[in-house]
């Protein structure tokens, strides 16, 4: 069995307040600020190194050159394949020619931007609400807080949420979510600990349509790709909501580490092909050097990059933008 609790209308909480401010920080301007700050240990990583390829009078854009490009490219985890692309670009541009820092940085940052194109990047919507989403994630990403800062970015516009606790084997999941439903203001539904997870997914969704919901935000246990079991439990919890709700869940979100580099790979496949991931979210972007992780990410897996975490704070997370990601990798 599940449960409810209700939103708290506390007075001291200054959550309405900040989600007042938040959409003026979502202009061009403050977008790229966050996302430049939160790009900073990688641009000082990629930018440092590319700058030291580079002598005042320029560089001859020659073997030795491409090679260290090359190597400087993959030292921010963006893999062989785009950091190949992007060095056989400056190849085809500039072999044979002495350049200057501005002419190269100009390049990989088109590249990377042509590389992170994505048709999608909007949150799926429901024709009808509630508009079902489903998170998941290995333990440690981020995936909780995810959850809290996505949920209080809805609340901001206006959105009514309800939130599922469905980590029931983890009591310290339960509990952080719970609070931040409090913080947030918006309804969670909870259940014992260790009861089956999707019967938590299904009072959610039904919960949402209750009170006219516009979304319902669940949680899932946090796992390894490699436990299958755990995976069928995935599978489980998609049968469940579909059967309350016909087409739901309508988004799947799978929450990456930043920090995680390379590994994040190997995460993005298991969970993509057991819980039919749409959508990314991208945590923890602010302690890392390994942003450029998002570029095999879209490469192999085509899934768009939807949210990013920039921050600890409640509004640290932002809809990521290909274009200023690109211009803010960059950015002296």
């Amino acid at each position: 069995m599940a449960f409810w609790r209700s939103k708290k209308n506390d007075s001291s909480d200054d959550s309405s307040t900040s989600s007042s401010t938040s959409a003026g920080e979502e202009a061009s301007g403050g977008l790229f600020g966050k996302m430049k700050t939160g790009l900073q240990k990688t641009r000082r990583v990629l930018g440092t190194d590319i700058r030291d390829l580079f002598k005042a009078e320029g560089r001859l854009v020659d073997e030795d050159f491409l090679g260290e490009l090359y190597a400087r490219l993959i030292r921010t985890d963006m893999g062989a394949g785009p950091a190949g692309r992007i060095r056989d670009r400056v190849a085809k541009d500039f072999r044979g020619r002495v350049v200057h820092l501005e002419e190269v940085v100009e390049t990989i940052t088109e590249d990377i931007r042509e590389q992170l194109k994505q048709d999608h990047g909007e949150l799926a919507k429901a024709d009808s609400p509630p508009t079902v989403i489903l998170v998941v994630g290995v333990n440690g990403s981020g995936k909780t807080t995810s959850i809290g800062k996505l949920s209080h970015h809805l609340v901001s516009q206006g959105s009514k949420i309800v939130l599922g606790a469905g980590d029931t084997f983890r009591a310290a999941a339960v509990e952080q979510l719970t609070i931040w439903s409090e913080r947030i203001g918006c309804e969670i539904v909870t259940g014992p600990s260790g009861v089956d997870p999707a019967s938590v997914a299904y009072q959610t969704t039904e919960k949402a349509i209750e009170i006219g919901a516009d979304y319902a935000i669940i949680d899932t246990a946090g796992r390894l790709q490699t436990q299958g079991k755990l995976m069928l439990e995935l599978e489980k919890i998609r049968r469940v909501i579909d059967k309350k709700l016909p087409g739901a869940p309508h988004e799947v979100l799978l929450v990456l580490d930043a920090t995680a580099g390379q590994n994040a790979i190997s995460q993005a496949k298991g969970f993509s092909d057991a819980a039919g991931c749409t959508g990314i979210i991208l945590s923890k972007l602010d302690g890392s050097a390994k942003g450029g992780v998002v570029l095999p990410i879209r490469e192999q897996f085509e899934l768009p990059v939807k949210f990013v975490g920039l921050g600890e704070g409640i509004e640290d997370m932002t809809k990521f933008d290909p274009d200023t990601f690109a211009s803010a990798l960059l950015e002296a």
